[in-house]
């Protein structure tokens, strides 16, 4: 199958949850982060409705728009910038077309309609269908499509059209007007039902308009080009096998290539096209031009017949959608030719993963035991699940003549009252990695991407950084899952089920993590490994001025020199160990694993043995065991370098180790397979007899000051003698070496609380390694001295925090 040469997998969506739209064709979609916002179509009347379908929680919902709403409108022009949408054109009505413009605020779901300025020379566009309208800058450029001659609508005399206009946008919101763009060059020819993209190469930087079949009477295959700088027309030579002539079908731009779906196409018969005017089909072909060679490169075939349901059946006037790099497709004709008001459509959704994902970020650290760690990683959009490794400084033996090990415990974060952090034990999914399967990318409810910010009025509003606020459907499950998230940890359970081994927690943590040196050199504990948690969600951005200048309070210690202590973040590469490739890749998929650079200290070859954790459908874990491999996959492997994935029901598991340095990393897996690792972080189990590190962390912000308090370990290990808090600031040290913060000692006490004053805050270091924070740890020492610190992140938004 040509399609699986390709390496593409397609996946039908099931079990999606909300209101399901009603199947149609002429509808048109865009998508804003995860959401797919799809209006219009026709099917037994025009749609007039707005759906949105959550591709992170596989979840339909009808958003209440208000405002100037538009009319039910099939073949229209919809485009996106930013979270704003315009929408011009299209059928209201058999035979009758429109030429207005609508623009939606999909922060507000608020409709209005705008008029823009005619041209200074010639005519508005007139009213029409099965245009293309493309976006790129401030700019929307229309071109083509069906108008009615007639004046009666029910006297339909096509008139197809070649015609060119640039709209330009206002910036947020309104657009300025019309203009008709001169142009060299020859015009494509008159056409409607064609699409268009908009292409701008990374080396060239001059932006491209491609323009790709459509009907004028005839079905059409020819790809036309249009520079935007010059405004220059041109018919760019390709090579390969060019699609057959077809309309109504849908062309998506995912990295270099426009991907091309569906339609009709001519009939043939014994590899000879039917004239004209002759027989035509709806199909399921699935092509790409590579943008770069315009190369064509066919993926399924006009004549591929499939009857496994593995592949989207043929279709014509469907949507289709880019999410990241994952392309969705939704219902359309499904190829019987039948009355306008009697047609058969497709009631399907599909995605199809046109790469491997790319590196997840390096994994943190939330907590440490003598005997687990909890970790976390940042989110990678449209994946169904993790690979998490790690490999050990002390020898790890085969899997022969070792007892099999209990079931690891995996981390439920509570969801009662308070806000502290439990670990409970919980079976873990005997999943084999071959055999994985996932209805959908992601089934918890809701899911908020790291980089949106949760705000917390009744009408459950996400706020996307640097842009307007989406707003998200409001509907017990988000309102639920939004009060979970403005817990004071971060940390919430997911009731969602889960069909990997996971644990899971609130996407909005961020740590970064390390090994701490010399905390305290009278009382530290040298082998203490880090901890850290994150700052909740009411203060991950403070923009307030701070303008007192009070001196220390609640017994914290401003500018205490002998209290400095440095912190070398050995997760940021500052010492990253050799990766060696994985001896565990999906059958029929290579491993896009990288090497890193040079190591510090040269490993010793059993060091380059990496284990599985397990594959995790989340970006949390809490690891107490991995996996071992049979004797004979290891000495396998250390010849070949690779072998197939083993079945984890077969394998024996391993303990971890008190005080001993283990490295990890993680990759992302979807439709295409494993995608390349991340670098490498290492941490250390905590030695028995030193204290935990405190936990629940909560930061408050006050006028002129913020109140820093935490509970106590929960395994103290003995009596809690005292706490230290620290606060990373500015240095020379630090500009000499980004990866090694500093640290001041703000506070020691027995307290389990401080004031961190404007005074101390005026010092501090703002850490951009992932987004702007002010970095915090806190740990707690006993009779054997200090142990594991808890580092804390205060995100402080888009720009450093402003103190006076």
């Amino acid at each position: 199958m040509a399609v699986a040469a390709a390496g593409l997998s397609w996946r039908r969506v099931s079990s999606s949850t909300g209101p399901v739209p009603r199947s149609r064709h002429g509808h048109r979609a865009v998508a804003i982060r995860e959401l797919v916002i799809i209006f219009g179509g026709g099917n037994e009347g025009i749609a007039d409705e707005l759906h949105v379908y959550n591709t992170a929680t596989n979840q339909w919902f009808l958003p209440a728009v208000r405002g100037d709403i538009p009319p039910g409108c099939a073949a229209h022009g919809f485009v996106c910038d930013g979270t704003r949408i315009l929408v011009f054109g299209g059928m209201v009505e058999y035979g009758r077309y429109s030429n207005d413009l609508y623009e939606l605020q999909a922060s507000r779901w608020l409709w209005k309609k705008v008029k823009p300025q005619a041209p200074s020379t010639g005519s508005p566009p007139c009213p029409r269908l099965g245009h293309s309208f493309s976006l790129y800058g401030n700019k929307c450029y229309l071109f083509g499509g069906l108008a009615n001659e007639s004046e009666d609508s029910n006297n339909n005399v096509p008139r197809y059209l070649n015609d060119f206009y640039e709209l330009e946008l206002q910036h947020g919101s309104g657009v300025v007007g019309w203009s008709i763009p001169m142009t060299k060059g020859i015009l494509p020819s008159p056409r409607e039902s064609h699409t268009a993209i908009v292409y701008c190469r990374k080396d060239l930087g001059s932006p491209k308009m491609y323009i790709f079949g459509g009907m004028c009477g005839s079905r059409l295959n020819d790809l036309w080009e249009l520079d935007i700088e010059t405004m220059t027309w041109s018919r760019p030579e390709t090579k390969g096998t060019v699609p057959l002539p077809r309309s109504l079908h849908t062309a998506n731009v995912i990295g270099n290539k426009m991907y091309v779906f569906g339609g009709w196409v001519p009939q043939s018969a014994g590899g000879e096209i039917s004239a004209p005017d002759g027989e035509w089909k709806c199909t399921g072909s699935f092509s790409y031009l590579n943008l770069d060679t315009t190369e064509w490169i066919g993926l399924i075939s006009d004549c591929q017949e499939d009857k496994s349901n593995l592949l989207p059946g043929p279709r014509a006037g469907h949507c289709a959608v880019a999410v990241g790099t994952r392309l969705y497709i939704w219902s359309g004709r499904d190829g019987y030719r039948k009355a306008w008001n009697n047609q058969v459509c497709c009631k399907d959704l599909w995605y199809l993963d046109t790469e491997k994902p790319p590196a997840p970020s390096q994994v943190q650290l939330i907590r440490a035991t003598t005997n687990s760690f909890q970790v976390k990683w940042d989110e990678v959009p449209t994946v169904e699940g993790y690979l998490l490794q790690l490999h050990a400084d002390l020898p790890v033996p085969s899997a022969a003549g070792v007892p099999g090990a209990a079931v690891p415990e995996t981390s439920v974060l509570s969801s009662q009252g308070g806000s502290s952090l439990h670990q409970s034990p919980q079976p873990l999914p005997s999943v084999p990695y071959p055999e994985m399967k996932v209805d959908h990318p992601s089934q918890t409810n809701n899911v908020v991407p790291n980089n949106v910010q949760v705000s917390l009025p009744s009408n459950s509003l996400l706020k996307i950084e640097g842009k307007d606020k989406v707003a998200a459907p409001e509907n017990k499950n988000t309102q639920e899952t939004l009060k979970n998230h403005t817990d004071a940890t971060g940390f919430r359970e997911s009731n969602a089920p889960s069909l990997l081994p996971v644990c899971t927690t609130s996407p909005q943590t961020s740590a970064n993590v390390g090994e701490l040196h010399d905390l305290d050199k009278r009382t530290v504990n040298p082998d203490a490994s880090v901890s850290s948690t994150v700052s909740s969600t009411q203060t991950m951005v403070t923009q307030q001025a701070v303008k007192t200048e009070s001196s220390s309070t609640n017994g914290a210690v401003v500018k205490d020199e002998t209290s400095l202590t440095t912190f070398n973040s050995k997760s940021e590469a500052a010492e990253t160990a050799h990766i060696a490739p994985s001896t565990r890749v999906n059958p029929g998929q290579t491993n896009d694993s990288h090497s890193s650079r040079t190591p510090q200290r040269q490993m010793k070859a059993r060091d380059r043995q990496w284990y599985d954790v397990g594959i995790f459908k989340n970006s949390t874990a809490v690891v107490s065991q991995f996996y071992l491999l049979p004797e004979e996959t290891l000495n396998c492997s250390s010849k070949t370098g690779s072998a197939n994935v083993p079945d984890y029901r077969l394998l024996k598991k391993q303990d971890l180790f008190p005080g001993t340095v283990y490295r990890f990393r993680v990759a992302a897996i979807n439709g295409c397979g494993v995608g390349p690792f991340s670098k490498i972080s290492e941490f250390k189990t905590c030695i028995p007899g030193f204290p935990g590190a405190p936990s629940t962390v909560k930061i408050t912000k006050s006028v002129d000051c913020i109140h820093l308090s935490w509970e106590p370990p929960a395994s103290p290990s003995g009596n809690i003698l005292e706490y230290s808090a620290y606060l990373a600031i500015r240095s020379t040290q630090l500009q000499e070496n980004p990866s090694q913060l500093v640290f001041m000692r703000i506070y020691c006490g027995l307290k389990t609380s401080c004031i961190v004053t404007a005074a101390q805050l005026s010092n501090a270091h703002v850490d951009y390694t992932s987004r702007p924070a002010i970095v915090f740890r806190i740990s707690a020492k006993n009779e054997r001295g200090y142990g594991p610190a808890t580092q804390v992140r205060w995100l402080q938004g888009k720009v450093g925090v402003r103190l006076s």
